[in-house]
């Protein structure tokens, strides 16, 4: 039921073909209906005329039988009888079956033999009470429908006609000639199995027409759909063929001169980009070889300030924090560039995460640092092994701590790491100065700074924390930020546990587990 209603959802032809079909299914059952309706009633009413006809000439026949038989016996009156009913069942060559029944009227109080008579073993009680209540006291023709019943309780639709006649030295007695509906039923079964038939044949050719219509234009729109999937997938020099002069053909040029401009879009900025990645990777190149020479005279002249004056040594060691600044500058447009270039690759191997974290700890002497109050390590495991790119996790941490650490303003740091059966989840919170949400937008932008005005003393450069999210994302993994002004920020790395697959969970969360919204904002 799932994929028809997926399949509806996505084929506008099938969506157009229901419609059409619900549409003409409504149109035709009230066309039908309304037809059937006419037509049935139609065959009643001339049933019935018909059928009182041939009554009132019965009823008149026998009733004209008993007034020229006054003088007869009752052997005489009952052959009289046998021959009204004989004459009244055979008569109207067009009825399929017609029956007599004579009953005493109730208002006949003469005690006398009597003549009440059913033909073919009709019961009498079929008559309905309510025509024979109609028939005395109107004494008139009149008729009704119901249920015909023989002995051998066969039952007909029927329709009953009586009136009162008068049969000599016996009283009022009533006459009904019932006239069988099966003809009628019959023709009315045609007439709507005619129309069944027609309206689901106007269904399959409306349904059909429908399709082949819908069809010229799907088609279409289907190429275009297949093209524009191709083109996004890079095949840019697909385009739509043009075979007529309608407005699909106009829709087909738009799509093709668009199509054309974007790949000239295209090319002309993956050119850019060539230029750009290649110019950032040349410079890269040949910058290290003055800076190995500035490196080696800073190095010369830091080794001996000592001896020159206090101005000039100071000058010495900012040289040297410059120069070593510069490096990693250069070391992270580097690797910017692979990452431009999709010539990143991975190494990976086992390793301790834990090991890991708590050497980059160590190496950037976090603890020592005047900065922070400490740090803290928690672990639901002693060992969490993963396989990944050892390198590039390391200098995800160092980024992530480096961070934390300029951020803190004196508060501890707190490294979180949740693992699980398929990945693992490291959280580095700060409780420093935090961040806003627009901060929070643009954290991993190349050379975006939270506070431009901020003192580097660590010497920064604005590219850790987007090569870390690269980083990550290369194992198929991902990084996450959170923050707020003035209670800190969190930052999570989630990777696979075996480097290329892909997460199926976040085991920890951006939103830190003792921040409650609700009474941040009271």
């Amino acid at each position: 039921m799932k994929g028809l209603y997926l399949l509806f959802q996505r084929s506008i032809a099938i969506k157009v073909v229901t419609s059409t079909l619900l549409l003409s299914l409504g149109v035709i059952w009230l066309t039908g209906s309304a037809l059937n309706s006419r037509l049935s009633d139609g065959i009643r009413s001339v049933n019935l005329n018909s059928s009182l006809a041939e009554a009132r000439l019965a009823l008149f026949n026998a009733q004209y039988q008993f007034v020229i038989t006054q003088v007869a016996t009752p052997e005489q009156r009952e052959t009289v009888l046998a021959q009204i009913v004989k004459e009244a069942t055979t008569q109207g060559a067009k009825q399929l079956q017609r029956e007599v029944i004579i009953i005493k009227s109730p208002t006949n109080k003469i005690e006398s033999e009597s003549f009440e008579i059913a033909s073919n073993q009709s019961r009498k009680d079929s008559v309905p009470p309510a025509l024979r209540e109609n028939v005395v006291k109107s004494a008139e023709i009149a008729y009704e429908y119901g249920t015909l019943t023989y002995d051998s309780e066969i039952s007909f639709d029927s329709l009953f006609i009586g009136s009162l006649i008068n049969i000599p030295s016996a009283g009022q007695y009533e006459m009904y000639v019932v006239f069988s509906l099966a003809d009628q039923a019959s023709t009315i079964t045609l007439i709507q199995n005619s129309l069944l038939v027609t309206g689901f044949a106007l269904i399959f050719l409306i349904a059909l027409i429908t399709w082949l219509v819908v069809r010229q234009v799907v088609r279409p729109v289907r190429q275009a759909a297949s093209v524009a999937k191709q083109f996004t997938q890079g095949e840019f020099d697909l385009r739509l063929p043009i075979d007529s002069k309608d407005e699909l053909a106009t829709l087909a040029i738009s799509f093709n001169d668009m199509a054309e401009s974007i790949e000239q879009q295209i090319s002309r900025l993956e050119n850019l980009s060539r230029v750009q990645q290649r110019f950032v990777s040349d410079v890269t190149h040949e910058l290290r070889t003055p800076l190995t020479t500035l490196r080696m005279a800073s190095e010369v002249i830091h080794n001996n300030r000592e001896s020159f004056d206090p101005p000039v040594a100071r000058s010495a060691e900012l040289l040297v924090a410059q120069l070593d600044r510069f490096e990693r500058l250069l070391e992270d447009l580097l690797e910017v560039s692979r990452f431009d270039a999709e010539v990143a690759i991975l190494e990976p191997i086992e390793f301790d995460l834990i090991s890991l974290i708590k050497r980059c700890v160590e190496d950037l002497g976090v603890n020592g640092d005047e900065k922070t109050s400490g740090v803290s390590i928690k672990s639901d495991n002693a060992t969490v092994t993963i396989k990944a790119d050892m390198r590039r996790v390391e200098r995800i941490m160092r980024n992530l701590l480096s961070n934390a650490l300029d951020h803190c303003e004196g508060t501890p740091i707190e490294i979180q790491i949740r693992s699980t059966d398929s990945e693992v989840a490291v959280g580095v919170r700060d409780f420093g100065s935090g961040l806003d949400e627009s901060s929070l937008i643009r954290v991993f932008d190349r050379f975006w700074r939270a506070d431009p005005s901020r003192a580097r003393v660590r010497g920064g450069t604005g590219l850790g924390l987007s090569i870390a999210l690269e980083d990550a994302r290369l194992h198929n993994g991902e990084l996450d930020a959170w923050g707020r002004p003035g209670k800190g920020a969190h930052f999570v790395l989630t990777l696979p546990r075996i480097a290329g697959t892909h997460i199926l969970s976040r085991p920890l969360k951006p939103t830190p587990e003792d921040f409650h919204e609700e009474y941040f904002y009271q």
